[in-house]
């Protein structure tokens, strides 16, 4: 299933994906999986084509919340959990430090494109 996101994610451009192992560290999940959207339309069209993506793969269950405002969506697969973010947003949030890795080089550059600091 996580090839599937990975493959999904990366056929629409999502930007600075990040796979989290949370196999010993929790119990939420097996994986988390995190990336950026240059804009809520793109975040929701990401989101839109990976649960489109786990119904043919005939994953069941799948929980979805964000999906109308767009800034920050996240799909649980019960073994996944993925968070789709607009840049600022992702960086105000940081999911990364909280599970004690870096944030990828190229989400603080888009972060900093989108504020006009790059």
């Amino acid at each position: 299933m996580l090839g599937l996101i990975e493959t999904s994610l990366d056929d629409d451009k999502a930007q600075a994906v990040t796979v989290i192992e949370l196999r010993g560290k929790s119990s939420i999940a097996d994986h988390m999986v995190i990336a950026s959207g240059t804009s809520t339309r793109q975040v929701v069209s990401m989101a839109n084509h990976l649960i489109e993506r786990l119904k043919k793969a005939g994953v069941e269950g799948t929980t979805v919340e964000g999906m109308n405002q767009g800034d920050w969506v996240l799909i649980d697969t019960g073994d996944v959990i993925v968070h789709l973010f607009r840049p600022e947003v992702r960086s105000f949030y940081n999911l990364e430090k909280m599970w004690g890795v870096a944030m990828p080089e190229t989400a603080q550059d888009a972060i900093g494109a989108v504020g006009g600091h790059a």
